[in-house]
């Protein structure tokens, strides 16, 4: 494994060869490069069998105000603790990204529009801030180990987009108005919504690692279809930088996505060529990411990336077969060059997997 604290930015020894220091690790985080995949309840024993995994990721879905949400998926929330407590047992640490706004009610509209009207519905976020709650009181019952709960991926793009100069203080949010004394003081704001996140997390479960998640669209821009220099790059990422330290929060953490879907699947099934990446395109992408973790001091991880590869036969570019190139940059022959830079650019883990059916399964 490669050790991250390789480039930490120390006064001698290993870390002085890097001429600019990396953001501390999280609290509990391991200090090796690692990899991790969706997994789903029950699998950590054969998944742990199959390779070094340090970290699997459960999604936590359904809406707040449902009665199909993750806390009625066992009783009394109690899911969470039996995932926690599987991959613990098997050494490895959970991840949970917390999709929970767009699919509470009121249901309809585009994912940005339903984002933003539930996070300023009164009603909406008291169910949220008590589905919250009872995820870190479970967590934290379930182990002292970490447990890393990945907030609403997506959400903070869309309230990028609709920020008045990538201020989050700018977007409305039901915050204080919903009447919880614990949160009375904070603004209701998109910013107060993320520092009442970090609240309960510091009250509640101090050993949940918080994950901020940054979409680089964000800016309304993308690297990937733009394919800008890079004085452009860094300005695009600058002002994602710049929205999450509006937000005032402490995330301890970032996540960010390559693609939620292979190359393959994008362009057979929607007719979209343009996902591929190139070597130019893996340099913008660490440029990207280097730029955000030096001013947000956030290390990061790359989620959700598709499985999908160009060597074997059975990637014939069909259902749950499509080709990539990303999991052969990263892990495949001669990867190691490659797998530095990423950690000299600030990323700690590669987590694999599909945000839709149809791509590549593992």
């Amino acid at each position: 494994m490669i050790p991250l604290l390789l480039f930490a930015g120390a006064t001698g020894g290993a870390g002085a060869r890097t001429t600019a220091s990396l953001p501390p690790l999280p609290k509990a985080w391991p200090h090796t490069l690692q990899i991790g995949m969706a997994s789903e309840p029950g699998d950590a024993k054969k998944m742990r069998g199959t390779a070094r995994f340090g970290f699997r990721y459960q999604y936590l879905a359904g809406g707040v105000n449902t009665g199909k949400g993750w806390s009625t998926w066992n009783e009394n929330g109690s899911f969470v603790t039996r995932y926690i407590q599987e991959s613990v047992a098997r050494k490895m640490i959970p991840v949970f990204p917390y999709y929970m706004l767009l699919q509470s009610n009121p249901a309809g509209g585009d994912e940005k529009t339903t984002d933003l009207a539930h996070v300023n519905d009164i009603a909406v976020m008291r169910a949220y801030y008590a589905d919250l709650k009872l995820f870190f009181q479970r967590a934290r019952q379930a182990t002292k180990s970490a447990v890393v709960l990945h907030v609403e991926p997506d959400f903070w793009g869309y309230a990028e987009q609709a920020s008045k100069n990538d201020d989050a203080s700018s977007v409305p949010a039901a915050v204080a108005s919903t009447g919880l004394p614990e949160l009375a003081s904070l603004p209701n704001t998109v910013a107060g919504f993320a520092q009442a996140i970090v609240a309960l997390r510091d009250e509640l479960a101090p050993n949940v690692i918080l994950a901020y998640h940054m979409s680089g669209w964000g800016t309304l821009h993308d690297i990937v279809y733009e394919k800008p220099s890079d004085a452009v790059v860094r300005a695009y990422a600058t002002r994602s930088a710049k929205f999450e330290q509006s937000l005032g929060a402490k995330f301890d953490i970032s996540f960010e996505d390559f693609s939620d879907r292979d190359a393959g699947f994008y362009q057979v099934v929607q007719g979209n060529p343009k996902t591929w990446f190139k070597p130019a395109d893996f340099r913008r992408h660490l440029l990207y990411a280097k730029t955000f973790v030096a001013q947000t001091r956030l290390r990061i991880v790359a989620w959700q990336i598709p499985y999908g590869n160009t060597i074997m036969r059975a990637e014939n570019n069909t259902w749950n077969h499509y080709q990539d190139n990303r999991v052969q940059w990263l892990l495949g022959a001669n990867s190691r060059a490659h797998l530095r830079a990423y950690v000299k650019a600030g990323f700690v883990a590669f987590l694999f997997g599909r945000g839709a059916a149809g791509p590549t399964c593992a």
